[in-house]
């Protein structure tokens, strides 16, 4: 821009200035200098363009003129420095993501991997779930002590929901343990694919709602599946199979009835303190279960026995304590990412983490599967692949009758 068009005001020019404008006396269109040439100490606090009046001193309007630009500068480079800084907290954000559903699938795997081996040799699985439900325990108490996540704000109204969900979660967890101990890995998350369909009959039966079309059809592949694995599966047993289906039930139950609890938002807990005071409740709820139904088999006679079967004491006592660490740092994790994400986009995850834990122990266990069992393993995961899609569908608003 080589010039700038000068305005006239009426606060500086007066109808006598006016009659003795003539030819010689007209103002002029000063032409911008460079910055550099430009040497001004006054600021203005009008940070924009604006119309100019005649001034005595032709300085005075190089220091405005010069002044605007800078200005006008200055905001075009805030605006890319702040369009730049969002487009890296969204990569930074995305990364962040990643690196979690990898440690998600990372912890599954061992503790899958681990559980698996200490049920071979120490066939207690109330006493190993209460083990880590305790381990789950001191890691809550280290968290919040350390302040890595606020205390959750207890209200009276909420004893009677966290109970239930504990005690439904509690039963989820052991379950699945017990299911573990008794069929292959691949086999018991297999079953656990059947996961969406008690969701969409809870949601019925407790909150009322109808699903579309679309989900009912996106769980036909999901119940074929899983009949067709078990049919075919060479470690099928009862325990296991319906210990992982009442794991199912349970699961599922638990999560439909925190929408119900969960109403009020002021007085609804994190998602994170969600799962830690479950599991504290859970922790001291199985104590009990665990001496009735089993004994006290953390004794050195058991742990020898147990290692008399493949695994010194020292590697058994290891694989405790970290099956104890990935149990609680795995589902904490889940929750993390769930509070982070849409339930649908966690639903996805989910769905490919049971793909990646059953892959790995197959590989690792080599657990010997047939060409008709993988069919049906892989119809069921497809199922609730569809069937998390198929959730994004909004069903269409009724019209209103007139």
């Amino acid at each position: 821009m080589e010039s700038c068009a000068l305005t006239l005001s009426s606060s500086t020019l007066t109808s006598t200035t006016l009659n003795h404008i003539n030819q010689k006396n007209r103002p002029r269109i000063i032409p911008c200098a460079s910055p550099s040439s430009i040497n001004y100490k006054t600021t203005y606090s009008v940070p924009s363009f604006r119309s100019y009046s005649i001034f005595n001193s032709s300085s005075s309007l190089k220091k405005r003129i010069h002044y605007d630009f800078v200005v006008a500068r200055a905001a075009a480079s805030a605006s890319e420095a702040s369009g730049e800084s969002s487009n890296a907290a969204e990569i930074g954000r995305t990364l962040q993501l990643a690196a979690m559903f990898g440690v998600w699938y990372l912890l599954n795997i061992y503790f899958n991997i681990f559980n698996k081996q200490v049920l071979k040799v120490f066939p207690y699985p109330t006493t190993l779930t209460t083990f880590q439900f305790g381990c789950g325990t001191l890691m809550v108490l280290i968290m919040w002590t350390l302040k890595l996540h606020p205390r959750p704000k207890f209200h009276k109204s909420q004893i009677v929901p966290g109970l239930t969900l504990a005690v439904a979660h509690t039963m989820g967890n052991l379950l699945t343990n017990i299911s573990l101990g008794k069929v292959a890995v691949s086999f018991t998350h297999t079953i656990k694919a059947m996961e969406p369909f008690f969701t969409v009959l809870f949601s019925v039966l407790l909150l009322s709602e109808r699903p579309s079309m679309w989900v009912v059809s996106s769980l036909v592949p999901i119940v074929g599946g899983v009949a067709l694995a078990s049919f075919t599966e060479a470690s099928f047993n009862w325990i296991g199979f319906a210990s992982a289906m009442a794991s199912n039930v349970t699961n599922q139950s638990r999560n439909v009835l925190s929408k119900i609890f969960m109403v009020r938002k002021e007085e609804a807990l994190d998602n994170i303190n969600l799962f830690s005071v479950m599991t504290i409740i859970s922790f001291f709820f199985l104590i009990p279960f665990a001496f009735l139904l089993e004994g006290f088999k953390l004794t050195p006679e058991h742990l020898q026995f147990a290692a008399s079967q493949g695994l010194t004491v020292r590697e058994l006592l290891a694989r405790f304590v970290l099956t104890g660490i990935c149990f609680h740092s795995y589902q904490q994790v889940s929750y993390m990412i769930l509070s982070m994400v849409s339930p649908v986009t966690h639903a996805v995850g989910n769905c490919v983490k049971r793909v990646v834990v059953i892959v790995s122990s197959v590989i690792f266990f080599k657990t010997p599967v047939s060409p008709v069992n993988s069919l049906g393993t892989g119809l069921a995961l497809a199922g609730v692949f569809l069937y998390s899609r198929v959730k994004r569908i909004k069903p269409t608003p009724k019209p209103k009758a007139a």
